[in-house]
């Protein structure tokens, strides 16, 4: 059986009489792409919250490796090795895209800021920023104000600035949101090529780039997970047809 990597064992969240997670168990195994799907008002944002410790879950747990995490917040999961990227872009505008992979890989280590200018000489970081870079294919705009990219560059960029952490998984957050096809195009063939450096638990509305990458889907329906599997069996299955693909199957 392949490696389990990522383990999101039985995780519940209710704020109030609200229950907006209920259950969820899924796994996330070495080499692999599962996408995560649901209507809004599913649970996925309280999912994310709680996978990647900005919040934590009122019972079950969140395993990395066999490792328990669910104890640590969100910067201490990225340094166990979580790479996240977010729904709503989290770039510094004004700064390089270099700049932006140093200042992230900073923050995401908990490292002070006001050492920022002093790093930006350290031969190490820079490469392995640069290296970062190289993968997601913005090696020639490594010196460009992060505010002039296009905002499918801009999705690159977080996805550079969540690799120098050498994720152990990666964990990413609607990363087609605002893309035209010819950006979608592109992010998939990124995130394609990094399945086998780290897997991916992809939580995504872009049904196109779901069944391009994915090798398994969770559904998500109020809170609670209704099918797991292959793409063309959750594509047929008539429960997921009902509740949230359709005609668009």
């Amino acid at each position: 059986m392949t490696e389990v990597v990522l383990g999101i064992n039985g995780i519940s969240k209710a704020y109030g009489a609200l229950q907006a997670n209920n259950d969820i168990t899924l796994d996330l195994r070495a080499g692999e792409i599962h996408a995560l799907i649901g209507p809004n008002g599913a649970g996925k944002s309280t999912f994310i919250k709680q996978v990647s410790g900005a919040e934590q879950p009122d019972q079950g747990a969140v395993t990395l490796l066999g490792d328990d995490i669910t104890p640590l917040g969100a910067v201490a999961r990225a340094q166990k090795g979580l790479g996240r990227t977010f729904q709503i872009s989290s770039l510094a505008m004004e700064y390089t895209v270099l700049q932006n992979v140093v200042l992230g890989a900073m923050g995401r280590r908990g490292r002070v800021m006001r050492f920022f200018a002093p790093v930006l000489k350290d031969a190490a970081l820079l490469n392995a920023a640069m290296r970062a870079l190289e993968r997601v294919g913005l090696q020639d705009v490594a010196h460009v104000e992060t505010a002039v990219l296009s905002h499918g560059q801009r999705r690159q960029l977080e996805v550079a600035v969540a690799l120098t952490l050498e994720p152990k998984v990666f964990l990413m957050d609607e990363p087609m949101a605002g893309l035209g096809a010819e950006g979608s195009q592109d992010l998939i063939r990124v995130l394609d090529a990094l399945r086998h450096e780290a897997p991916i638990l992809l939580v995504e509305h872009d049904m196109d780039a779901v069944f391009a990458l994915a090798d398994r889907i969770s559904v998500l329906v109020y809170g609670q997970i209704i099918a797991t599997g292959a793409p063309e069996d959750i594509r047929h299955n008539a429960d997921v047809r009902t509740a949230y693909l359709g005609d668009d199957a």
